[in-house]
């Protein structure tokens, strides 16, 4: 008989509990996680304790472990088939190291001869995850982006960002939607200089206070090594570096026009002035000398 009824839960799904039994459980991504199964007042030795899981809603169910409740429960020290999952001895579904395919609905039931469905616990289970990334101001400040979601994915109005034991510092922004919570951090003035040194720890906190922790590296404008004068070339002085060269090479260019110039003019004024050409004048002289008469003797 109850093996029968294990087909009736493995082909039908979970049965249908009342609101009252089902137990929402948040878990942080990379936590441990503890799910009791009480078991019945009564029992008669034929019991079988089973646990099941099923991923998502109108999924099929798979039966996670089983065991006789009439014999001793494993060692909780030796896993099972699966490292991370293993039924402890107090008959609990541990799980260690959450992943979000392990969100879901768990349940156990204690099923018998004479307990059918007795005393039977649901778990709805959800995994909260945090994810960071990296944006930029209107003013090129760097800010950072933290989402701190769950799965499945279900309203988180009842998440709060705090770093250390108070609000986040700087100029921040929060945002809600359907399964998710984001905060945008800007750097703000007024944070004191010994926690500009070191990264900055902000922690989404949800529901049952399960929450996830974001590391935020210190911002480069806090160190006082960065206020020394740098050695490397800066833009100004590249720019300033061409504008004088251009203005060294512009005075040689004209430097060189005006010398041609001059001796170009220089050789066009020797050139419309005759040359002195000492042996025709004395040629001339002489043959003048000639031509004339004798000056008359005067006493």
């Amino acid at each position: 008989m109850a093996v029968l009824f294990l087909l009736l839960l493995l082909l039908g799904g979970p049965p249908q509990a009342a609101a009252d039994n089902i137990q929402a459980i948040y878990v942080a991504s990379g936590e441990a996680m503890e799910l009791p199964c009480p078991l019945p007042p009564t029992l008669h030795g034929d019991e079988l304790l089973s646990w099941f899981r099923s991923p998502a809603a109108g999924s099929s169910t798979a039966l996670v472990t089983q065991i006789q409740v009439a014999r001793p429960a494993p060692d909780p020290g030796k896993p099972g088939r699966e490292s991370r999952l293993k039924l402890l001895g107090n008959y609990s579904l541990w799980l260690e190291g959450s992943k979000e395919g392990d969100a879901g609905r768990y349940w156990c039931a204690v099923l018998g001869q004479r307990h059918k469905y007795h005393n039977w616990r649901v778990y709805d289970v959800s995994v909260l995850r945090g994810s960071q990334f990296s944006a930029k101001a209107a003013d090129g400040a760097a800010c950072s982006v933290l989402l701190c979601s769950v799965v499945p994915a279900r309203r988180l109005d009842s998440v709060t960002w705090v770093e250390g034991r108070g609000p986040v510092r700087g100029h921040v922004q929060a945002f809600w939607g359907d399964g998710a919570a984001l905060l945008l951090v800007c750097p703000g003035e007024g944070l004191p200089e010994s926690r500009g040194r070191r990264p900055r720890l902000i922690r989404c906190v949800g529901p049952q206070n399960k929450g996830v922790s974001f590391s935020l590296a210190a911002p480069t404008d806090a160190s006082p090594a960065l206020c020394a004068p740098s050695t490397g070339w800066d833009v100004p002085w590249i720019l300033m570096l061409l504008f004088t060269a251009g203005q060294a090479f512009a005075i040689l260019v004209l430097s060189i026009m005006l010398w041609r110039r001059r001796v170009q003019g220089a050789q066009c004024r020797d050139a419309s002035v005759p040359q002195f050409k000492p042996e025709i004048q004395v040629y001339e002289n002489i043959h003048l000398a000639r031509l004339s008469p004798p000056a008359p003797k005067t006493r």
